[in-house]
């Protein structure tokens, strides 16, 4: 627990975790420590995992680089990568309360007359998301430039060839 301490909860607390539903890439578990404080725990799917394609300490170190940007992202608490503590890498942050959309039946919670503004709220955070210059939040090193969508496009297929279970 050295990596946590003087930072979110009580490491010597008893802590409680619970999965939280919708998640499909990392593991995702809402925790509550012994005085009753929320927070989140993003960490690595446990066995076999895609190259790249789980980078915890990668998505710890952009949702910290944005927390004064004025993206609304949740305050980071931590990151470990010391798999003996939890089995994968992962990372903690603050909970922040509200509904999950990661559906369409989940989206039908939201009242028809919000959905507009929801959509446009969502856009907006896009938007000035890709306003952001990575050198200006500490993230100019993060990857390389040049060539993006000809890396993507190869990770992709390269993932694909990885993943595929029969020829459809």
């Amino acid at each position: 627990t050295g990596w946590l301490e003087n930072a979110g909860p009580d490491p010597e607390a008893r802590l409680t975790c619970a999965l939280m539903a919708g998640g499909h890439l990392q593991r995702t578990c809402r925790g509550t420590d012994a005085s009753g404080g929320d927070f989140v725990l993003r960490g690595t799917p446990l066995g076999r995992v895609l190259e790249s394609g789980h980078g915890v300490a990668r998505e710890h170190r952009i949702v910290s680089a944005l927390q004064n940007s004025g993206i609304p992202v949740p305050t980071t608490i931590g990151v470990c990568t010391d798999i003996e503590v939890n089995g994968a890498p992962f990372y903690v942050m603050d909970h922040v309360d509200g509904l999950v959309l990661h559906d369409s039946v989940v989206g039908q919670e939201v009242a028809e007359t919000e959905r507009r503004t929801l959509g446009l709220h969502v856009m907006d955070v896009l938007s000035n998301l890709h306003k952001i210059n990575p050198d200006d939040v500490g993230l100019g090193e993060l990857g390389r430039k040049e060539a993006y969508l000809a890396r993507q496009l190869k990770r992709w297929n390269k993932q694909w060839v990885a993943t595929k279970t029969h020829p459809v």
